[in-house]
């Protein structure tokens, strides 16, 4: 896909696998990271939470653009099983409550985007919201998918480009969304918000 522009949007995160997929589409970017922390409020339903993280991380990295007109992109990737929300875990034992909780039944997986332009604090918020179906798994699998080290960073504790795929049964809508970036609601947020054709 071609996106005719002279200046990279700024993608609002450090995750590799956000970057990956953004060049996958071919959307030229330049990373930066916000550094806003991920809190959970109780006060927001899990899709208003996950787009108000991810407008907060575009927000914090536009308020430092020295450029008018910079397209900040932020996004935030949130799990839901029975109402509760799981982040990225804290610990490794966090990290094992999470996969007793979500292995052998359904979970969501919400990511909100977030585009904030530079100078004018233009912007626009949405959100991707997928249905994940895992596997039961044996107490040695779990300890051994723990050890790899790759739950530490992801929402819910596990990654559906890594090792962890080998739990997922079924995914009912955007697979690209499960990874961390839904590119579909991506790029033609971006066509509209920079008033492609």
């Amino acid at each position: 896909m071609n996106y005719s522009v002279t200046t990279p949007i700024i993608l609002a995160s450090a995750s590799p696998r956000r970057s990956s997929l953004l060049a996958q589409v071919g959307i030229p970017f330049e990373v930066e990271v916000s550094g806003v922390p991920e809190d959970s409020s109780d006060d927001l339903s899990p899709s208003e939470l996950a787009r108000s993280l991810a407008l907060s991380k575009a927000n914090a990295v536009a308020s430092r653009q020295e450029e008018s007109g910079r397209i900040v992109l932020g996004a935030d990737s949130i799990v839901v099983v029975d109402g509760i929300v799981f982040g990225k875990p804290r610990s490794r034992s966090d990290a094992r409550h999470m996969l007793e909780t979500i292995l052998g039944r359904k979970h969501q997986v919400i990511t909100g985007i977030a585009l904030v332009e530079s100078g004018t604090g233009r912007q626009y918020e949405s959100h991707e919201e997928t249905e994940v179906t895992m596997r039961a798994a044996t107490e040695d699998e779990i300890r051994q998918y723990l050890a790899t080290g790759e739950s530490m960073d992801k929402a819910g504790a596990y990654g559906a480009q890594g090792f962890g795929a080998g739990f997922i049964e079924r995914v009912n809508g955007c697979f690209y969304n499960v990874v961390g970036l839904p590119l579909s609601l991506v790029t033609t947020s971006l066509r509209t918000f920079m008033g492609a054709s």
